[in-house]
């Protein structure tokens, strides 16, 4: 295997990609954070210099897909590739479907179309798909792949179909095994049939699953009461599987960023609108302007952001927003340990009960200025424990982000940012300290072109907004 690497790859994701490159299918398990778009876009490379494939569709998650256009391929593909790199949108404008054409037209580029998963529940989004697959020599990839784990689903079932018009099949996730062993069944039989050695789903859960039969009045069914042959099914999959987890990559960084996106609703669009428009010209209107206004505005438009604003009366008026979603999809790819940091109590109660809905009572705790300070000790204790069922420890970075020891956790999302950078990073330092022996992903959770991206940037560039949003153009950061 020669190819000219646009970055040398980590010596895990050479192994991954000397395991995985010239094979019709495989599955990347690899943990958020140890670079497995990488090395999908490198495996990508190598087929098309070699004339494997002249194209490539990759489908992904709604808060992910944009990030393959507008950061992952640009970064990694090679200057010696030409290539053209096509978006899916629904919207049906002229400017959309000159776009799409690019697809059909006779090149020597590679054609690299990156489609969210959901467009495949739509019949264009698969007539698409299926046009562009039948008309080139593909890679088909699934990022996140446990999101066709669900058998029912019509993507899945349409990801099957379309799967058999590729010349190659990638899947891609941290954490293939999201609730139990069964959720491979779909994610391996879209890269091949019986590729795990069962003729269909229920003969494979005969195989991995123990159950009971059960009775409840006149119905009765079968209770899955735990699992079974698990060496066997790891065996079966080693071939085609390249596993690897963040405590085994010795040459990445400490500290890995990850930026998740979410589009605004059209509720929120209009609301977001609204207020910038008022805080612009409440601004234009005063003499002298104070640092607290500017930011007063700023939060406003977070909230916003986050789902929800709030009235001069107190009350809180609710909106849909695609944020909570996109962070139980990050979950799902998580192992391990997490801490969830969000500014506003409304956030924090929010998201902890979709946690608690989706697993279970004990699984998750709010740590924020209304938690009792005789319970704060325990919450830390419990998540410091590795055999405790508390797994989510959700809080405010003002109440919980200083002086908590939480090195237990590998993963910390930041649902919303604040603007005060020290306790930014004092957050950041409760997984990252004495006592961690991982490495650490931050995933911020983004509303895309609003004021979540222009807080992100000041914090990374290690700007404290507090002090810096005057000496700038007070306009710019409300715009």
């Amino acid at each position: 295997m020669r190819y000219k690497f646009k970055f040398e790859p980590y010596k895990h994701q050479l192994d991954a990609l000397t395991k995985a490159w010239n094979k019709e299918f495989f599955a990347f398990f690899m943990d958020m954070g140890t670079g497995k778009s990488k090395v999908l876009i490198d495996n990508i490379g190598i087929l098309y210099d070699k004339g494997e494939i002249d194209s490539a569709l990759i489908i992904a998650p709604k808060g992910v897909y944009h990030n393959w256009t507008r950061k992952e391929l640009p970064t990694h593909l090679p200057e010696h590739i030409h290539v053209d790199i096509v978006t899916w949108s629904p919207e049906k404008t002229q400017k959309k479907a000159k776009e799409l054409a690019v697809l059909n037209q006779v090149t020597d580029n590679l054609v690299i179309f990156v489609m969210n998963v959901e467009a495949l529940s739509t019949k264009r989004g698969v007539a698409v798909a299926d046009k562009f697959l039948l008309t080139h020599m593909a890679m088909l990839a699934v990022d996140e792949s446990t999101t066709i784990k669900s058998r029912t689903a019509s993507r899945t079932k349409n990801l099957m179909k379309l799967g058999k018009l590729a010349s190659y099949r990638r899947i891609l996730t941290g954490s293939p095994v999201t609730h139990s062993p069964l959720d491979l069944y779909t994610q391996c039989t879209f890269l091949k049939e019986e590729s795990l050695g069962q003729s269909s789903f229920w003969t494979f859960q005969n195989r991995y699953a123990k159950m009971v039969r059960r009775t409840l009045g006149s119905h009765s069914f079968n209770q899955i009461t735990g699992y079974q042959n698990l060496e066997e099914l790891n065996g079966i999959i080693e071939p085609y599987s390249f596993r690897v987890r963040k405590e085994d990559c010795l040459d990445l960084p400490d500290k890995v960023y990850i930026k998740r996106s979410v589009e605004l609703t059209e509720e929120q669009k209009l609301l977001y609108m609204q207020l910038k428009s008022s805080a612009m010209a409440f601004i234009k209107e005063q003499g002298q302007i104070t640092a607290q206004t500017v930011l007063t505005q700023i939060i406003r438009l977070q909230q916003v952001c986050s789902g929800f604003g709030k009235l001069d009366d107190g009350r809180i008026v609710e909106v849909p927003s695609n944020k909570l979603n996109e962070l139980m999809s990050v979950l799902e790819e998580t192992t391990g340990k997490v801490i969830i940091w969000a500014n506003f109590t409304h956030d924090l109660q929010l998201i902890h009960q979709a946690i608690t809905k989706a697993y279970g009572a004990d699984s998750a705790s709010l740590f924020y200025g209304e938690t009792p300070s005789d319970d704060r000790q325990d919450i830390v204790e419990q998540f410091q424990n590795p055999n405790s069922p508390l797994k989510y420890f959700i809080g405010q970075p003002r109440t919980g982000g200083y002086g908590l020891t939480l090195t237990e956790a590998k993963t910390v999302i930041y649902y919303s940012n604040g603007y005060d950078l020290e306790v930014r990073l004092q957050s950041e330092d409760r997984a990252h300290r004495i006592g961690q022996t991982n490495k650490v992903t931050y995933v911020d959770i983004i509303t895309e072109k609003t004021i979540d991206e222009k807080i992100l940037q000041a914090l990374r560039a290690k700007i404290n907004i507090a002090n810096q949003v005057l000496n700038e153009d007070i306009m710019d950061w409300i715009i």
